[in-house]
């Protein structure tokens, strides 16, 4: 995305942003989940905390 750190107006730094987005390459699909990497929680006894 484009450097906008010098842009000091709020909506002129948006129209950067927003056109810098457009103009960039799509992204490709995903190759997994999206949570696949998320530690998987066990099943537990009851009344013990999940984590």
């Amino acid at each position: 995305m484009a450097n906008t750190k010098a842009v000091t107006d709020k909506l002129e730094r948006k129209k950067v942003k927003r056109a810098a987005r457009k103009k960039a390459a799509p992204k490709g699909p995903r190759t997994g989940a999206r949570g696949e990497n998320k530690q998987k929680v066990k099943k537990a006894a009851r009344g013990v905390s999940k984590r």
